[in-house]
């Protein structure tokens, strides 16, 4: 797909998009969601991030480990190869506001879902939530978080149980490269999934 397209600052479209594609961006409670879609976009992202309170305590069994969650959803764009916005949706990764993941998801080409290797079972649900309620082709984004444990991503597509030919890539999401490249990954697929073309 070529280099990145426009820089953040860049509000206004570039006059070569051609198409625009709506992306999802999901993942368990606190797995960089919002990390990837503030690196990569080129506009500021509008956020729902809201101050994790004591009426989460026995409800998000991650409480203390951030002290924002994003509860309705994350918006930001990003141009890549010159001729492709695209539009990120980032979902709220707790369970009790997955029931929003359904409307989310109309008119999406797929699903970048990011995972965190210290906790990979929490991808069976989200996978399981996808597959069930929007049938989206998916590729899958290990973030690299310091310390965490590294896997060779064969052992990343086998723990997950993916079906074959679904990407599975990784880095620290934090870098607008690497998160424009499983950007770029996710895309792919859905445009061979869609026989050679994504709707503009």
């Amino acid at each position: 797909m070529g280099s990145t397209g426009s820089e953040p600052g860049a509000v206004h479209l570039a006059p070569t998009v051609e198409r625009s594609v709506k992306v999802l961006v999901v993942g368990a409670y606190g797995v960089g969601k919002t990390t990837l879609i503030g690196a990569v976009s080129e506009i500021p992202v509008l956020s729902t991030e809201e101050t994790v309170t004591t009426a989460s305590v026995g409800v998000d069994p991650r409480r203390g480990e951030k002290s924002t969650t994003t509860v309705a959803m994350d918006f930001g764009r990003v141009t890549v190869g010159g001729s492709t916005a695209l539009y990120l949706f980032g979902t709220p990764g707790q369970k009790r506001f997955w029931d929003l993941w359904v409307g989310l998801a109309d008119g999406a080409v797929g699903a970048l879902v990011v995972v965190d290797t210290r906790r990979l079972e929490d991808g069976f649900e989200v996978l399981d939530q996808l597959e069930e309620h929007t049938h989206l082709p998916v590729a899958v984004v290990v973030n690299e978080f310091p310390g965490a444990p590294r896997h060779e991503l064969e052992a990343v597509r086998t723990a997950l149980d993916l079906p074959p030919g679904t990407p599975v890539v990784s880095g620290d999401l934090r870098g607008r490269r690497q998160a424009v490249e499983a950007l770029k990954a996710l895309v792919a697929h859905a445009v061979r999934r869609a026989g050679g073309s994504v709707a503009a």
